[in-house]
């Protein structure tokens, strides 16, 4: 048996599970219309660390552009990293359709039904939020 003696402080656990599992998560608006704009992105940041606990993900990093969101965040290998990001899509679609109602009347959907998910394996969670910080000023 596999004993850990001490864990980096990157690893998250339960009661008999040990892990570290990091995504880049990128989704697009419908039709890639440029709709994330002032106040919506920062609603949208808003509603996206609100829901953390509930959909049990944790953010590391996220960047509102006009027409995409990039997210850094980790999850349990116990949930879908697909099913996490729909549930984020799915709810800040809802809530930011009802407060901005020009939403609705700009395009059917706030969102494609696609996503991008990548594990962050291959780099370092700090080389991939520097990338999302620096896709502001692109």
């Amino acid at each position: 048996m596999l004993e850990i003696k001490e864990k980096p402080s990157t690893y998250k656990s339960t009661h008999s599970l040990v892990y570290s599992c990091d995504y880049h998560v990128i989704w697009c608006t419908k039709y890639r219309r440029p709709v994330l704009v002032s106040p919506i992105d920062m609603r949208l940041k808003t509603l996206i660390y609100e829901q953390q606990e509930v959909y049990e993900y944790e953010v590391h990093a996220c960047e509102v552009m006009d027409d995409h969101v990039h997210l850094l965040i980790s999850s349990s290998p116990q949930l879908a990293p697909a099913s996490v990001v729909s549930k984020i899509k799915g709810y800040t679609s809802h809530v930011l359709r009802d407060e901005f109602p020009q939403l609705k009347s700009r395009i059917p959907s706030l969102w494609t039904r696609s996503k991008f998910i990548a594990s962050t394996g291959g780099v370092t969670l700090e080389v991939l939020r520097k990338y999302i910080e620096d896709q502001r000023g692109k």
